[in-house]
C-alpha cells in the first residue's frame, strides 16, 4: 500500500465536500498551469498552444484521480502510471528531471491553496485538514518518485541504444564502409564527424580504462578477436596521446581521415604482428614499409643477394654485413670500419670481393635493390 494510498485510508472526504472540489477542478488546474509557466523557466513555452492545452488536460485528471483517492474510491496506480510516462516524454523533448520536480513543486502548492480554499467552505472540519495537507504533499511525492523513476529508465534506454549506435559506427570503420554508410552511422549515433581518426590497438581488458581518459567522442570496441581493443581517437595531438597510454600496452596508428580510419587500424595491427616493442607506428616505417609485401619482399632479397648463396653461410654473413653498413654509409670507408669494429682495411678487402660478385654495384637501380633487400636484417 502506497504511503498516499495510507493517508487516504484515514481521511474520506464526504461526497459534499468532494462535489464542490470537483466543481473547481478546471480553474484550479488553469491555476496550476500558470504558476508553472511563471515560475518554471523551461516550461514558459512547452505549456503553450497545443501543449499547454495538453498539459492542463493532464493536470486535471490528476486532480480528479485525486479526489477519487481522497474521498475512497481509487488507488492511485493509474496516475503513477500516467506520471512514470511523464517522466520519460520530459527526456523526449530535451528536459532535466530539475524541471518537473521544480513544477511539481510549483503545482503542489497551488493546487493545496485552491484545494483547501474549496474544502474549508464545503465543510472539512478543521480537524481533518491537517490529514487532507498530507495526503495532497503525499499524492505529489508519489508522482514525482513515478516521474523519476521514468525519465531515469528513459535515460538508460536512450544512453544503452546511443551506446549500440556508437558501437555499430565503430565496427563499420573498422570494416572501411563506404562514406555514405559511414556518414549514415554517425548520424544515427549523433555522432559529429572529426577531421581525422587514430587508431589504436590494446588488450580488451584495457580499452574501457583508457578510453575513459580520453576526447569523449572516441570510439571504442572490446570484444575483437584474440582479447584486442581499438580505440579510434578523434583529432587527436598525437605526443599527448602518447603520454595518455604510457602506462598501456598500446600501440598508436597514423592519424587518418575519419572515413578512412580503417587504414590506421590497418597498420596498427601489421605493426603490432611485426613486433610486440612497437609503440608508435610512425616511428617504425621503413619496418612497416618493407613488410608490407613479406612474400615480395623475400623475393627481393632473394634475387638481389642471389650472389652470396655462392659462398659458405659465414663469409657471406660476414659480406652481407659489410655490404648494409656500406650503403648506410654511403661508402665511407672509414665509417664503414668503425661501424663494423674492424680495420679500414678489412673493408677494402670485403668491398673489393663485393664488387666481383656483384659488378654492377655502382648501378642506381643495383643500389636501390640492394638497399630495400638489406633494409631489414634476416631472421
Amino acid at each position: 500500500m502506497s504511503h498516499a494510498v495510507r493517508r487516504a485510508s484515514e481521511l474520506a472526504l464526504d461526497e459534499t465536500t468532494v462535489t464542490a472540489l470537483r466543481a473547481e477542478l478546471r480553474s484550479t488546474a488553469d491555476e496550476v498551469v500558470q504558476a508553472i509557466i511563471d515560475e518554471v523557466p523551461p516550461y514558459a513555452n512547452a505549456l503553450s498552444g497545443s501543449m499547454g492545452g495538453t498539459i492542463r488536460r493532464a493536470v486535471r485528471t490528476a486532480l480528479g484521480h485525486y479526489l477519487d483517492l481522497a474521498s475512497g474510491n481509487a488507488t492511485g496506480g493509474d496516475a503513477g502510471d500516467a506520471a512514470y510516462e511523464l517522466g520519460r516524454g520530459e527526456v523526449r523533448d530535451g528536459r532535466s528531471m530539475d524541471a518537473l520536480l521544480s513544477a511539481y513543486r510549483v503545482g503542489a502548492r497551488v493546487a493545496w491553496r485552491c484545494l483547501a480554499a474549496g474544502a474549508v467552505p464545503a465543510g472539512l472540519p478543521a480537524a481533518e485538514v491537517a490529514k487532507f495537507a498530507e495526503l495532497t504533499f503525499a499524492y505529489i511525492d508519489e508522482l514525482s518518485a513515478a516521474s523519476a523513476a521514468g525519465h531515469a529508465d528513459e535515460l538508460a534506454a536512450r544512453g544503452r541504444a546511443q551506446e549500440r549506435h556508437l558501437e555499430h559506427l565503430a565496427r563499420d570503420l573498422l570494416a572501411g564502409a563506404s562514406p555514405d554508410v559511414l556518414l549514415a552511422s554517425a548520424q544515427r549515433a549523433g555522432w559529429q564527424p572529426p577531421v581525422s581518426l587514430t587508431a589504436v590497438l590494446l588488450p580488451a581488458d584495457q580499452a574501457r580504462p583508457a578510453y575513459r581518459a580520453l576526447d569523449p567522442s572516441t570510439l571504442v570496441l572490446d570484444d575483437l578477436p584474440d582479447a584486442t581493443g581499438v580505440l579510434f581517437v578523434p583529432d587527436a595531438d598525437r605526443s599527448h596521446l602518447l603520454r595518455q597510454l604510457t602506462d598501456r600496452t598500446a600501440v598508436v596508428g597514423p592519424a587518418r581521415p575519419w572515413a578512412r580510419a580503417s587504414a590506421s587500424y590497418g597498420r596498427a595491427l601489421r605493426a603490432r604482428s611485426l613486433s610486440s616493442g612497437i609503440r608508435d607506428t610512425e616511428e617504425h616505417l621503413p619496418e612497416l614499409v618493407l613488410t608490407a609485401d613479406t612474400d615480395a619482399f623475400a623475393d627481393l632479397r632473394a634475387r638481389a643477394l642471389a650472389p652470396l648463396r655462392t659462398l659458405p653461410d659465414a663469409t657471406a654473413r660476414r659480406l652481407e654485413e659489410t655490404l648494409r653498413a656500406w650503403l648506410l654509409h654511403q661508402g665511407r670507408r672509414d665509417e664503414v670500419a668503425a661501424a663494423l669494429f674492424v680495420h679500414p682495411q678489412t673493408v677494402r678487402y670485403r668491398m673489393s670481393q663485393l664488387r666481383e660478385l656483384f659488378p654492377d654495384l655502382a648501378s642506381p637501380d643495383r643500389v636501390l635493390e640492394l638497399t630495400l633487400a638489406l633494409g631489414l636484417r634476416a631472421d
